[in-house]
Protein backbone atom coordinates (compact mmCIF):
# COMPACT_ATOMS: atom_id res chain seq x y z
CA UNK A 1 0.00 0.00 0.00
CA UNK A 2 1.61 3.82 -1.10
CA UNK A 3 0.69 6.58 0.77
CA UNK A 4 1.06 9.42 -1.74
CA UNK A 5 0.68 12.65 -0.15
CA UNK A 6 0.99 15.68 -1.96
CA UNK A 7 0.70 19.52 -1.67
CA UNK A 8 1.33 21.83 -4.31
CA UNK A 9 1.20 25.59 -5.55
CA UNK A 10 -0.26 25.97 -8.94
CA UNK A 11 0.36 29.36 -11.20
CA UNK A 12 -2.60 29.93 -13.45
CA UNK A 13 -4.78 31.90 -15.53
CA UNK A 14 -7.76 30.21 -15.24
CA UNK A 15 -10.36 31.14 -13.01
CA UNK A 16 -10.32 27.48 -11.51
CA UNK A 17 -7.72 24.99 -11.41
CA UNK A 18 -8.17 21.11 -12.17
CA UNK A 19 -5.55 18.08 -12.64
CA UNK A 20 -5.51 14.63 -12.85
CA UNK A 21 -3.15 12.08 -11.20
CA UNK A 22 -2.84 8.43 -12.24
CA UNK A 23 -2.68 5.28 -9.74
CA UNK A 24 -1.81 1.54 -10.94
CA UNK A 25 -4.77 0.50 -8.63
CA UNK A 26 -7.95 1.96 -7.76
CA UNK A 27 -6.93 4.80 -4.77
CA UNK A 28 -8.60 5.94 -1.71
CA UNK A 29 -8.58 9.69 -0.98
CA UNK A 30 -8.27 11.39 1.90
CA UNK A 31 -7.24 14.64 3.49
CA UNK A 32 -3.71 15.10 5.32
CA UNK A 33 -1.95 17.65 7.63
CA UNK A 34 0.08 20.04 6.65
CA UNK A 35 1.80 19.65 9.38
CA UNK A 36 4.19 17.09 8.24
CA UNK A 37 5.92 19.20 6.06
CA UNK A 38 7.19 21.90 7.89
CA UNK A 39 8.34 19.11 10.34
CA UNK A 40 10.05 17.42 7.69
CA UNK A 41 12.26 20.15 6.26
CA UNK A 42 13.47 21.05 9.80
CA UNK A 43 14.36 17.63 10.05
CA UNK A 44 16.77 17.44 7.22
CA UNK A 45 17.67 21.13 7.46
CA UNK A 46 21.46 21.39 7.42
CA UNK A 47 23.33 21.58 10.49
CA UNK A 48 23.96 25.66 11.75
CA UNK A 49 27.64 26.19 12.87
CA UNK A 50 28.06 29.39 14.60
CA UNK A 51 25.19 31.56 15.94
CA UNK A 52 22.14 30.05 17.99
CA UNK A 53 4.64 22.37 -4.44
CA UNK A 54 2.19 17.86 -12.14
CA UNK A 55 -0.15 19.22 -13.02
CA UNK A 56 -2.88 18.76 -16.10
CA UNK A 57 -3.92 22.68 -15.87
CA UNK A 58 -6.61 23.91 -17.06
CA UNK A 59 -9.57 25.54 -16.99
CA UNK A 60 -12.03 24.00 -15.16
CA UNK A 61 -16.21 24.09 -15.75
CA UNK A 62 -19.04 23.74 -13.94
CA UNK A 63 -20.43 21.13 -16.31
CA UNK A 64 -20.32 17.26 -15.78
CA UNK A 65 -21.77 14.67 -17.43
CA UNK A 66 -21.00 10.69 -17.41
CA UNK A 67 -22.60 7.44 -19.12
CA UNK A 68 -20.24 7.16 -21.89
CA UNK A 69 -19.59 3.27 -22.62
CA UNK A 70 -15.84 3.15 -22.36
CA UNK A 71 -16.08 5.18 -19.17
CA UNK A 72 -16.26 3.68 -15.31
CA UNK A 73 -16.76 6.62 -13.21
CA UNK A 74 -15.62 4.59 -9.49
CA UNK A 75 -16.40 7.31 -6.75
CA UNK A 76 -17.25 11.03 -6.34
CA UNK A 77 -16.61 12.90 -2.98
CA UNK A 78 -15.34 15.96 -1.45
CA UNK A 79 -12.12 15.73 0.17
CA UNK A 80 -9.75 18.44 0.93
CA UNK A 81 -11.10 21.40 -0.83
CA UNK A 82 -11.35 19.13 -3.90
CA UNK A 83 -13.96 18.30 -6.04
CA UNK A 84 -12.77 14.44 -6.74
CA UNK A 85 -13.53 11.75 -9.44
CA UNK A 86 -12.04 8.22 -9.81
CA UNK A 87 -12.81 6.63 -13.11
CA UNK A 88 -11.27 3.97 -15.44
CA UNK A 89 -11.01 4.80 -19.49
CA UNK A 90 -10.99 2.18 -21.94
CA UNK A 91 -9.39 4.18 -24.57
CA UNK A 92 -8.26 7.73 -25.23
CA UNK A 93 -11.37 8.71 -27.19
CA UNK A 94 -13.16 7.48 -24.18
CA UNK A 95 -11.46 9.89 -21.83
CA UNK A 96 -11.14 13.17 -24.06
CA UNK A 97 -14.89 12.86 -24.31
CA UNK A 98 -15.59 12.59 -20.36
CA UNK A 99 -12.92 15.37 -19.60
CA UNK A 100 -14.25 17.77 -22.11
CA UNK A 101 -18.03 17.90 -21.10
CA UNK A 102 -16.27 17.73 -17.13
CA UNK A 103 -14.45 20.84 -17.82
CA UNK A 104 -10.86 19.29 -18.15
CA UNK A 105 -9.56 20.50 -21.92
CA UNK A 106 -8.14 17.72 -23.69
CA UNK A 107 -5.20 18.40 -26.51
CA UNK A 108 -3.15 16.07 -28.52
CA UNK A 109 -0.53 16.40 -25.78
CA UNK A 110 -2.83 15.12 -23.24
CA UNK A 111 -3.41 12.22 -25.09
CA UNK A 112 -0.35 11.15 -25.54
CA UNK A 113 0.19 11.59 -21.89
CA UNK A 114 -2.64 9.42 -20.83
CA UNK A 115 -2.14 6.92 -23.53
CA UNK A 116 -0.25 4.27 -21.36
CA UNK A 117 -2.70 4.72 -18.57
CA UNK A 118 -5.46 3.48 -20.29
CA UNK A 119 -6.86 0.43 -19.92
CA UNK A 120 -5.96 -2.97 -17.35
CA UNK A 121 -5.84 -1.68 -13.79
CA UNK A 122 -4.82 1.93 -13.87
CA UNK A 123 -7.31 5.04 -12.28
CA UNK A 124 -7.71 8.57 -13.13
CA UNK A 125 -7.90 10.52 -10.02
CA UNK A 126 -9.38 13.77 -11.62
CA UNK A 127 -9.40 16.93 -8.98
CA UNK A 128 -10.44 20.63 -9.17
CA UNK A 129 -10.11 23.19 -6.76
CA UNK A 130 -11.33 26.68 -7.17
CA UNK A 131 -9.74 29.62 -6.92
CA UNK A 132 -10.49 32.46 -4.29
CA UNK A 133 -13.09 34.79 -6.23
CA UNK A 134 -11.22 37.41 -5.69
CA UNK A 135 -8.07 36.17 -7.25
CA UNK A 136 -6.77 37.49 -10.65
CA UNK A 137 -5.31 36.10 -13.57
CA UNK A 138 -1.81 34.11 -13.31
CA UNK A 139 -1.84 34.61 -9.43
CA UNK A 140 -0.73 31.19 -7.77
CA UNK A 141 -3.43 28.52 -6.25
CA UNK A 142 -2.73 26.51 -3.55
CA UNK A 143 -4.47 23.43 -2.48
CA UNK A 144 -4.61 21.51 0.86
CA UNK A 145 -2.41 18.56 1.33
CA UNK A 146 -4.20 15.19 -0.51
CA UNK A 147 -3.58 11.57 0.21
CA UNK A 148 -4.12 9.19 -2.35
CA UNK A 149 -3.51 5.76 -1.10
CA UNK A 150 -3.27 3.21 -3.65
CA UNK A 151 -1.69 -0.69 -4.20
CA UNK A 152 1.44 -0.43 -6.23
CA UNK A 153 4.25 -3.57 -7.10
CA UNK A 154 6.75 -1.03 -6.67
CA UNK A 155 6.65 2.49 -5.05
CA UNK A 156 6.36 5.59 -7.81
CA UNK A 157 5.82 9.17 -8.32
CA UNK A 158 3.63 10.06 -11.09
CA UNK A 159 6.31 12.14 -13.25
CA UNK A 160 5.17 11.94 -16.96
CA UNK A 161 3.27 15.43 -17.66
CA UNK A 162 1.78 16.90 -20.46
CA UNK A 163 4.20 19.44 -22.54
CA UNK A 164 3.65 22.50 -20.44
CA UNK A 165 7.19 24.47 -21.49
CA UNK A 166 4.86 26.86 -23.56
CA UNK A 167 2.37 27.45 -21.05
CA UNK A 168 4.53 28.02 -18.27
CA UNK A 169 6.25 30.48 -20.52
CA UNK A 170 3.24 32.08 -21.19
CA UNK A 171 2.55 32.40 -17.47
CA UNK A 172 5.99 33.56 -16.42
CA UNK A 173 6.68 30.72 -13.91
CA UNK A 174 9.90 30.78 -13.02
CA UNK A 175 11.93 27.51 -12.44
CA UNK A 176 10.40 24.92 -10.24
CA UNK A 177 11.48 22.69 -7.41
CA UNK A 178 10.38 19.23 -6.92
CA UNK A 179 11.23 17.60 -3.65
CA UNK A 180 10.45 14.41 -2.86
CA UNK A 181 10.28 13.01 1.10
CA UNK A 182 10.24 9.33 0.96
CA UNK A 183 10.06 7.62 4.04
CA UNK A 184 10.24 3.51 4.29
CA UNK A 185 12.35 1.05 6.16
CA UNK A 186 15.64 1.28 4.44
CA UNK A 187 17.10 3.93 2.11
CA UNK A 188 15.89 4.46 -1.85
CA UNK A 189 16.65 5.66 -5.26
CA UNK A 190 14.56 6.26 -8.17
CA UNK A 191 14.52 6.12 -12.00
CA UNK A 192 12.72 6.44 -14.71
CA UNK A 193 10.43 3.66 -15.10
CA UNK A 194 11.95 2.58 -18.85
CA UNK A 195 15.69 2.24 -17.05
CA UNK A 196 16.36 5.89 -18.20
CA UNK A 197 18.18 8.26 -15.42
CA UNK A 198 16.31 10.43 -13.02
CA UNK A 199 17.33 13.80 -12.61
CA UNK A 200 16.39 13.81 -8.61
CA UNK A 201 19.47 14.02 -5.98
CA UNK A 202 19.56 12.57 -2.74
CA UNK A 203 20.55 15.59 -0.17
CA UNK A 204 19.22 13.63 3.10
CA UNK A 205 18.87 10.26 4.39
CA UNK A 206 18.74 8.75 7.52
CA UNK A 207 16.80 6.97 10.54
CA UNK A 208 13.78 9.15 11.85
CA UNK A 209 12.33 6.49 13.35
CA UNK A 210 12.33 8.77 16.66
CA UNK A 211 9.77 10.92 14.69
CA UNK A 212 7.46 8.11 13.99
CA UNK A 213 4.88 9.01 15.97
CA UNK A 214 4.65 12.40 14.96
CA UNK A 215 4.29 12.13 11.88
CA UNK A 216 1.84 9.82 11.63
CA UNK A 217 0.03 12.22 13.59
CA UNK A 218 0.84 15.68 11.23
CA UNK A 219 0.12 13.01 8.43
CA UNK A 220 -3.30 12.16 9.55
CA UNK A 221 -2.70 8.62 9.41
CA UNK A 222 -2.98 5.51 11.79
CA UNK A 223 -0.29 4.69 14.79
CA UNK A 224 -0.05 1.20 12.87
CA UNK A 225 1.37 2.58 9.43
CA UNK A 226 3.86 1.07 7.92
CA UNK A 227 7.51 -0.29 10.11
CA UNK A 228 8.22 -0.16 13.40
CA UNK A 229 11.38 1.66 12.27
CA UNK A 230 11.52 4.51 9.45
CA UNK A 231 13.81 5.55 7.27
CA UNK A 232 13.87 9.17 5.31
CA UNK A 233 14.70 9.47 1.96
CA UNK A 234 14.53 13.41 0.49
CA UNK A 235 15.16 14.04 -3.13
CA UNK A 236 15.32 17.20 -4.74
CA UNK A 237 14.91 17.79 -8.72
CA UNK A 238 14.67 20.78 -11.02
CA UNK A 239 11.69 19.29 -12.59
CA UNK A 240 11.64 20.63 -16.53
CA UNK A 241 8.19 21.95 -17.79
CA UNK A 242 8.45 19.47 -20.75
CA UNK A 243 7.30 15.72 -21.59
CA UNK A 244 9.03 13.38 -18.99
CA UNK A 245 10.31 9.69 -20.69
CA UNK A 246 8.56 8.47 -17.95
CA UNK A 247 7.43 8.08 -14.09
CA UNK A 248 9.72 7.39 -11.75
CA UNK A 249 9.59 4.42 -9.74
CA UNK A 250 11.68 3.96 -6.40
CA UNK A 251 14.08 0.79 -5.52
CA UNK A 252 16.42 -0.06 -2.49
CA UNK A 253 19.29 1.99 -3.07
CA UNK A 254 22.58 -0.30 -2.96
CA UNK A 255 23.81 2.29 -0.38
CA UNK A 256 22.75 2.54 2.78
CA UNK A 257 24.57 4.59 4.71
CA UNK A 258 23.37 7.68 6.00
CA UNK A 259 23.44 10.87 4.36
CA UNK A 260 23.89 14.77 6.14
CA UNK A 261 23.31 18.23 4.44
CA UNK A 262 26.54 20.54 5.00
CA UNK A 263 27.34 22.52 7.61
CA UNK A 264 25.69 26.66 7.02
CA UNK A 265 26.74 29.62 8.98
CA UNK A 266 24.08 30.83 11.01
CA UNK A 267 20.99 32.28 8.78
CA UNK A 268 17.66 31.83 7.61
CA UNK A 269 16.96 28.50 5.47
CA UNK A 270 15.82 30.16 1.86
CA UNK A 271 14.73 28.59 -1.23
CA UNK A 272 16.35 29.65 -4.59
CA UNK A 273 13.63 28.87 -6.59
CA UNK A 274 10.35 30.71 -5.80
CA UNK A 275 8.22 28.43 -7.89
CA UNK A 276 8.17 24.96 -6.05
CA UNK A 277 5.64 22.12 -6.81
CA UNK A 278 6.89 19.28 -4.12
CA UNK A 279 5.57 15.96 -3.54
CA UNK A 280 6.69 13.78 -0.48
CA UNK A 281 6.97 10.10 -1.33
CA UNK A 282 6.11 8.38 2.24
CA UNK A 283 6.37 4.91 1.16
CA UNK A 284 6.85 1.49 2.89
CA UNK A 285 8.57 -0.93 0.46
CA UNK A 286 6.39 -3.76 -1.00
CA UNK A 287 3.54 -5.04 1.00
CA UNK A 288 3.79 -2.43 3.13
CA UNK A 289 2.96 1.84 3.38
CA UNK A 290 3.98 4.77 1.09
CA UNK A 291 3.60 8.20 0.08
CA UNK A 292 3.24 11.62 0.95
CA UNK A 293 4.00 15.55 -0.89
CA UNK A 294 5.05 19.12 -0.64
CA UNK A 295 5.66 22.31 -1.49
CA UNK A 296 8.96 24.41 0.07
CA UNK A 297 8.59 27.82 1.59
Amino acid sequence: MQHFIRQADFKTDAPDVGFVVPSPARPTLAEAGNEAFPALALITAPPVRGGGGFALGCAAMPAESNGYSGITVVEKKRVAGFDATVLTARTGADLARWLAANGYPYSPGAAEWAAPYLGGDWHFTALKVAKDSTARAGQDVRAAALRISFRATRPLFPYREPESSAAAGKLGAPPRLLRIYFISNTRYEGQIGNGEHWGGRTVWSGDITAHRTSLLRDLSLPATTGPANWWLTEFEDRWPYERAAGDVYFARASSQRSMQRKFIAAAPRHDALLFAFVAAGCVFPLRRKRGEVRRQP
